[in-house]
């Protein structure tokens, strides 16, 4: 259920809270290579090897390595502060892409491929999480209490940006890997993914302080220790097999019907859907609460992921790709604001970084399998990945949804990470 704009603030007071455009331009551009180093790694090392599956192997190789990583750096930047973080993690990152791109343009042997791919997908800079984690410092959300009403509003915000980035990267790198150099768009990523990072790091002000836990009382423990991450997580995963299937998928399609140069479209129509229902999910004052609106979400996006597989058309695709992309948002923004219920302010960038370390994994998956599956038996295989992502990951959630309600007041969610006072959640 859900009332009119007017009932709570929207994007506009949003984005008049004190200090927040300092974060988000310098965020925005530092994040903006995240959606390219996929697409750019499968058309690099595909042109190279002429092989879907190899270039799939070498992505999943990063991705799965970020998702490794990635809560690490999220631990990191809770403990030490995000410039402290940043400022070596893009240093590594520019330089391990540039040995990646030389490797693969160099005809490596693919093991070499799969060595440059893990420092690379290691060091890729978390800078969506700690944009959300500065988001909540701004606005004073903390567990067991009411979240601030533009929580759910700075949620979808963030999506929408995430989204415009998908729109936005994929499209860039397409066009630079057919229309310039096949290492293009991967050396564009890292390029700007230096840039844009030391400059997000520079903008300290903003930053949440550094909480240092009582080790004698409180130990500092992983914010997957809450029952409710590591659900979200699970749920988060299906999110990252339809990420990934649609990008190797869309791509062995547009190479299969001849016309290459259609894939970034359909990747951006695909894309822009999930932002224009970002923007929606942000200026709908919502009355549900976001555990229902999770699940509501989850079931509309694994009901239409399951006919991609049955396109074979450039318009179908393109239709069906787009009610996929507006099932996505709902269900990521909802995802995101229960973390500000169930975690606490000293996990929080962690607990933000285990979601996006989730959907790379999903996305490191679904890129290998449905790269094996599109060289075997044809790219409409490949669209099979986000339909079994997504089912496994709504059966879980649909059987674990107890776990996304936080504890009451003086209940512990985990070692070392308690909530106090009541909480208003479904």
């Amino acid at each position: 259920m859900a009332t009119t704009v007017s009932d709570r603030p929207g994007y506009g007071q949003l984005l008049r809270t004190p200090g927040a455009w300092t974060f988000l331009l310098p965020g925005f551009a530092a994040r903006q290579p995240f959606a390219m180093l996929t697409i750019s790694i499968v058309l690099l090392v595909q042109h190279t090897t002429g092989s879907y599956g190899s270039a799939g192997a070498v992505a999943a190789a990063s991705g799965v390595s970020m998702a490794l990583f990635a809560p690490q750096t999220g631990r990191l930047a809770d403990r030490f502060g995000q410039r402290a973080v940043l400022l070596p993690g893009v240093l590594v990152h520019a330089a391990s892409v540039g040995v990646l791109t030389t490797l693969a343009l160099a005809h490596a042997p693919l093991w070499a491929l799969f060595l440059a791919a893990v420092p690379t997908g290691a060091s890729i800079p978390q800078i969506g999480p700690m944009v959300r984690a500065r988001w909540a410092a701004r606005l004073g959300a903390a567990p067991g209490h009411p979240a601030s009403p533009l929580m759910a509003t700075a949620a979808a915000f963030e999506s929408v940006t995430d989204e415009f980035t998908f729109v936005v990267g994929p499209v860039i790198a397409t066009a630079l890997c057919t229309g310039v150099h096949p290492a293009g768009g991967l050396v564009a990523e890292g390029v700007l993914t230096l840039v844009g990072g030391l400059v997000f790091a520079a903008r300290r002000s903003t930053q949440p302080a550094v909480r240092v836990a009582s080790t004698a009382a409180a130990p500092h423990r992983s914010a997957l220790a809450v029952p409710g991450v590591r659900v979200l997580a699970i749920t988060f995963l299906g999110i990252g097999s339809v990420f990934g299937g649609m990008q190797v998928s869309l791509t062995a399609f547009s190479e299969e019907i001849g016309r290459p140069g259609v894939n970034g479209l359909l990747y951006g129509v695909f894309a822009a859907g999930n932002m224009l229902a970002g923007i929606a999910c942000g200026a709908i004052a919502w009355k549900s609460s976001p555990r229902r609106r999770l699940i509501i979400g989850y079931i509309a996006l694994t009901v239409t992921a399951s006919g991609l597989w049955a396109m074979h058309s450039v318009v179908l695709l393109a239709g069906l790709g787009l009610l996929v992309g507006l099932c996505i948002a709902p269900a990521l923004i909802s995802g995101y604001t229960l973390v500000d219920a169930l975690v606490p302010p000293s996990a929080r960038t962690e607990a933000f970084t285990w979601l996006t370390g989730a959907v790379a994994l999903g996305q490191a998956a679904a890129v290998t399998v449905a790269g094996q599956l599109a060289d075997a038996k044809g790219a409409s295989t490949g669209f099979l990945v986000p339909l079994a992502g997504t089912v496994l990951a709504l059966a879980t959630l649909l059987t674990l949804r107890s776990r996304l309600v936080p504890r009451s007041e003086g209940r512990t969610v985990a070692r070392g990470i308690g909530h106090r006072g009541p909480v208003t959640v479904d």
